[in-house]
């Protein structure tokens, strides 16, 4: 038999170094490269957090993948029913709970504005979808928090409301007449556990494919929290040990709205994805970042970071889009103001 690798181009042999694995790996090999005293105390430290972090990984994990076998997630239709006002305050609700990832998002908003479901409810459950779900919940509670985590909550879905009843308020204007494009996007990133529409069956291990469901289910969220958060925890342990306290307090610490502004501007960009920015943010807190930065921080990341946003660019015009981000600054800001008053 040919040994096919020795034909593959110099670039797809290094195709293991792509995704955070691959990112992972490439800090670590700079870290024995350059400076090898300090490779023992970063693999400890990541060890030691990555177990710390266990049962919090675990319970996000199993919880997903009952709610995705049981069928819960069907439940989330009935958001868009009704009043359209109480259509907003639920789908701002759920988003905040949903255990949607982002590239779920869009199969299931595609057909809501298909159906002719309001903007408004949409771009509620929209905004608030990709800050909080169950497993960002019990990963933000082990790393920042209790707190930290519920004002998370709190402020995705205020953010919801915020852009949902402003939407509706608007729904008439050239903003938001027409938003759909002609054809959306497809594709998704997420597992391919079959989905389940009807009534939630909340004793699914009864039926063999709700329980090939949750295996899936279940190993697709494990790879992919493990391999985030190892990628992060390598990333804060070299934070804490190369970036100076100094210049992370004198950017982001301090009083005022300048450090929450930066916060959300710089957090914007920089975002990776949720999970991976839990333990950034408890370095950055670490080394002088004030309470309030990091919430605008966490907030308009999380909206604005690539897959949520390809999911809102798929789907709607660009003018959508752009209030889609607006509304993710400005709530940011506000939530950041409100936190840091609170904290």
């Amino acid at each position: 038999m040919v040994d096919t690798t020795q034909s593959l181009p110099p670039l797809q042999r290094l195709g293991f170094l792509k995704g955070a694995w691959g990112m992972t790996l490439v800090l670590l090999a700079l870290v024995a490269l350059f400076d090898p005293a300090q490779f023992p105390p970063t693999l400890i430290f990541t060890a030691e957090a990555l177990l710390g972090t266990a049962p919090f990984i675990a319970f996000a994990v199993l919880a997903v993948a009952y709610l995705k076998a049981s069928g819960a997630e069907s439940l989330l239709a009935r958001a868009f029913e009704g009043n359209p006002a109480r259509m907003v305050v639920m789908a701002a609700l759920l988003g905040g709970i949903s255990p949607f990832c982002s590239c779920e998002v869009i199969p299931f908003i595609a057909a809501l504005l298909a159906v002719g479901a309001p903007l408004g409810a949409v771009m509620a459950f929209w905004l608030a979808s990709p800050l909080m779900d169950p497993a960002m919940f019990a990963i933000t509670s082990g790393t920042l928090g209790f707190d930290f985590a519920l004002a998370k909550t709190f402020a995705a879905v205020g953010l919801g409301l915020f852009g949902g009843f402003t939407v509706m308020a608007l729904a008439r204007t050239p903003i938001f007449n027409d938003p759909l494009r002609p054809q959306p996007a497809k594709g998704s990133c997420c597992s391919s556990a079959k989905p389940f529409s009807g009534e939630p069956v909340w004793k699914f291990w009864q039926d063999a494919d709700r329980r090939a469901s949750f295996n899936e289910t279940a190993l697709s969220n494990a790879l992919f929290l493990v391999k985030w958060l190892t990628l992060a925890y390598v990333v804060e342990a070299l934070m804490l040990t190369y970036v100076p306290a100094e210049w992370i307090a004198g950017v982001l610490g301090g009083d005022g709205v300048t450090p929450i502004l930066l916060g959300a501007l710089v957090g914007a960009p920089a975002y990776l994805n949720g999970y991976a920015a839990v333990p950034l943010i408890d370095a950055l807190l670490a080394q002088g970042m004030t309470q309030g930065a990091a919430m605008s921080f966490v907030i308009a990341g999380g909206v604005s970071c690539i897959p949520a946003a390809i999911a809102v660019w798929a789907l709607v015009k660009p003018r959508v889009f752009a209030a889609y981000l607006g509304f993710a600054l400005v709530g940011a800001v506000l939530a950041g103001m409100a936190w840091q008053f609170v904290a």
